[in-house]
Formats: structure tokens, C-alpha cells, sequence
């Protein structure tokens, strides 16, 4: 499986931004998707992940209540709609994938074995 993320850009605090990760390959029926973020010198941190079927979802605190995880099966594409952006939460976004994974383990980068490139995501105050 190959992830290719998308839509990147530079935000002012308060807006909204979206980005997509598009998967290619065979997936499978417990196929999830996560997106990370990580700040220049600071470890990688989870932000959500969703399973394609059946649309479970898990979402880091910083980010619930603002952000959206989603996904679009026939497109095989996870998005990460942002709203009321914060300039902490620039960073630069990578969505990953693995087959299966269970949900205790979402949160966890070492349980996705795809990773897309990263794309960045400027909040400015």
C-alpha cells in the first residue's frame, strides 16, 4: 500500500484547512488510517485515526471537538478536516495505514506500517 497526502498550506489562526491521504493497493476489510503530526525536534504525537469499515473513529484530546477524521471507501482516501486552527498545531501532518490494527493501539505509531510523505500545515497568529 502506497499513501499519497495532500493539502498542505498556510492558515490563520482560527480558520480551516483540509488535507487527504489517498491509498493505493489492495486493502483490507479492517484497514485503517491515522494521521500523526510532528513538530521539528519534538517527537511524532497521534492525532486521529478512523477504520474504513465501519467508520470507528479515535481522536488525540488536543485535537477533539476541532478536528474530523473521514474517509471515502470507493475513493480509498482518509481526510482531516482542521477547523479553529491553532498556531500549535503547525507542524507537519503524516497519514499512515496499516491492515489491521485494533483500537487500543490506534494512537500508536508502531502499528501502521505505511507511511505516507508528510505535508505541512502553517497555522499563523
Amino acid at each position: 500500500v502506497q499513501l499519497q497526502a495532500s493539502g498542505g498550506g498556510l492558515v490563520q489562526a482560527g480558520g480551516s484547512l483540509r488535507i487527504s491521504c489517498a491509498a493505493s493497493g489492495r486493502t483490507s476489510s479492517r484497514f485503517v488510517m491515522a494521521w500523526f503530526r510532528q513538530v521539528q525536534g519534538k517527537e511524532r504525537e497521534f492525532v486521529a485515526a478512523i477504520m474504513f469499515n465501519g467508520g470507528t473513529t479515535d481522536y488525540a484530546n488536543s485535537v477533539k471537538g476541532r478536528f474530523t477524521i473521514s474517509r471515502d471507501n470507493a475513493k480509498n482516501t482518509g481526510y482531516l478536516q482542521m477547523d479553529s486552527l491553532r498556531p500549535e498545531d503547525t507542524a507537519v501532518y503524516y497519514c499512515a495505514a496499516s491492515q489491521s490494527v485494533i483500537r487500543s493501539n490506534f494512537a500508536s505509531q508502531f502499528a501502521y506500517a505505511y507511511w505516507g510523505q508528510g505535508t505541512l500545515v502553517t497555522v499563523s497568529s
